[in-house]
């Protein structure tokens, strides 16, 4: 099957520059999407990004960039507003393909009409399985993951539960509550209908809220293992309490939690979560028109 003309591509770049250069050119080599079929958004960044990219990125590649750093979540609005395609790939910069493994992610939204987004089998530059796929998160789940409580063992089976690790082993796709937002497949025309992704997350919890928001629509969540994405991972949420990514991280938490019901004890899933949503739907179209793009010539 030829992957050509099927995807959009959306990289938001901020301060990243080389690895953005890296992941497009996986896109090519794979044969993913044609040139002009990517765009990538240089989300202010602070260093000279925009002009190293539109020096070195190949011919035809779509680059915009912000006036502002709203967060990655306006940076992924922004750059939806230039897809044309039906299906629309978000990546990190941070990430590269090796195959053209996204065959099955195609054929699972043409055959099931009522998958709204696919996940992707994420994998470490050494082969190791990232496991995107979560749960929703209780308090204790939280506390878990966000603390050295996580290393005992009564909590490493609940983490285990709430990455959802045994649900990869069949190596079919399986229905995740929600999925990283490293690398994942979208119908664009879904993604206008929700309004693209809260932008009230700055960094962090934005894939969480999206997914939720999906699940609230009608539309299924999907993990597809086989379709694999790498991904240099670096945790810096996880560099400690008091760094500003876990500052941010638990900022994102915590509006998270004041837009959802998040339990104390028993993940809340699917049903349980959507019950105590407060809906906060974005305007993607008033978004674009606010913000004018800069594009390289």
């Amino acid at each position: 099957m030829s992957l050509i003309g099927m995807f959009s591509v959306v990289i938001v770049n901020y301060n990243t520059p080389k690895l953005v250069r890296n992941c497009v050119q996986s896109v090519l080599d794979s044969s993913i999407a044609h040139h002009e079929d990517i765009v990538v958004v240089d989300n202010a960044s602070t260093d000279n990004s925009f002009s190293h990219l539109k020096l070195t990125l190949p011919g035809g590649i779509r680059l915009v960039r912000t006036s502002i750093n709203r967060g990655f979540a306006a940076g992924v609005n922004f750059g939806m507003v230039g897809c044309l395609r039906d299906l629309v790939l978000v990546l990190n910069p941070d990430t590269y393909f090796v195959d053209a493994s996204l065959e099955n992610v195609v054929t699972l939204l043409r055959d099931e009409v009522d998958v709204g987004l696919v996940g992707l089998d994420l994998i470490y530059p050494d082969g190791e399985r990232q496991f995107s796929a979560r749960r929703f998160y209780s308090l204790l789940d939280i506390l878990g993951r966000r603390s050295p409580l996580g290393r005992l063992e009564a909590f490493k089976r609940r983490i285990d539960d709430h990455m959802m690790r045994e649900a990869w082993g069949a190596g079919t796709p399986f229905e995740a509550e929600w999925v990283l937002g490293t690398g994942f497949v979208v119908r664009r025309s879904l993604y206008g209908d929700l309004g693209g992704m809260d932008e009230h997350f700055f960094l962090y919890m934005e894939d969480v809220d999206f997914c939720a928001r999906i699940w609230q629509a009608g539309y299924r969540v999907l993990c597809v293992p086989g379709a694999r994405l790498t991904h240099e991972h670096q945790r810096e949420s996880a560099s400690g309490l008091l760094s500003k990514a876990a500052r941010r991280h638990m900022n994102s938490l915590w509006r998270f939690s004041r837009k959802y019901r998040v339990p104390l004890f028993r993940p809340p899933g699917v049903a349980g979560l959507i019950r105590g949503a407060k809906p906060q739907p974005m305007m993607l179209a008033a978004h674009a028109a606010s913000e004018q793009p800069q594009t390289a010539e």
